[in-house]
């Protein structure tokens, strides 16, 4: 049995991750509007990572996976948005994930399989209007994730994922209409928007040893939006 630590477990991809998990392993997963009780093999504690030092008492001693799933959906012309929304975004994208790898590393050093993922966007890729801000942080997690896989190699691995819209808490107000929801699908080579089993599934695979040879990756999960017209 395994020990992943998974910080945003309680809603969306988070929620879809811990509850696969937790089905052989034993999970450590984080909420911070809503809370949570714990069950057998899922034990869930509070953390808010924009806190100038996060309680991460809860750690195990060791950390085999670790996934950082916090985000945020602002979509807006750049002219509507200020520094401070960009400084925001990028406290909560980027930097909140540096401090959880920085307290997690000891521990993840003394699994013998430990595995990171990181969530990006496809609009990093592929330029969408307005959404300027959450490319620019999600942006800056690819270099982290590349960055970091070269300098934990050979002992700890980081990969990244770039869903596009996937129907999450996050995006309701997105889809929150049949001709809103119609119209996303549409935009999509294969029809429909992703789910968060799609994501999670995924992310499960990158955890595991049969992504064991994969590290510095990029994954775009979009329904083949990034490369499909």
């Amino acid at each position: 049995m395994k020990n992943y630590v998974i910080i945003g477990g309680s809603s969306g991809i988070g929620k879809e991750l811990t509850e696969k998990l937790s089905f052989t392993n034993k999970v450590f997963a984080t909420f911070h509007q809503h809370e949570v009780l714990s069950s057998p093999n899922r034990s869930f504690h509070f953390l808010n990572v924009l806190e100038e030092k996060p309680a991460f008492d809860f750690f195990p001693e060791v950390i085999d996976g670790l996934v950082y799933c916090p985000g945020s959906i602002l979509l807006k012309p750049i002219h509507r948005l200020t520094t401070t929304d960009f400084a925001n975004d990028y406290a909560l994208n980027v930097i909140g994930a540096v401090k959880t790898i920085q307290a997690a590393l000891p521990h993840m050093k003394l699994s013998n399989s430990a595995s990171i993922v990181l969530f990006s966007t496809v609009a990093v890729q592929t330029g969408m209007p307005f959404h300027s801000l959450v490319a620019s942080s999600k942006g800056a997690v690819e270099g982290l994730c590349r960055s970091l896989a070269a300098e934990f190699a050979p002992h700890v691995r980081v990969n990244c994922i770039a869903p596009s819209l996937t129907s999450t808490p996050l995006s309701q107000t997105l889809i929150n209409t049949e001709e809103k929801l119609n119209a996303l699908n549409q935009r999509h080579p294969l029809k429909r928007i992703g789910t968060s089993k799609d994501i999670a599934s995924l992310a499960s695979f990158l955890l595991s040893e049969e992504s064991s040879w994969m590290t510095g990756q990029v994954l775009h999960l979009d329904g083949g939006m990034s490369s499909i017209k």
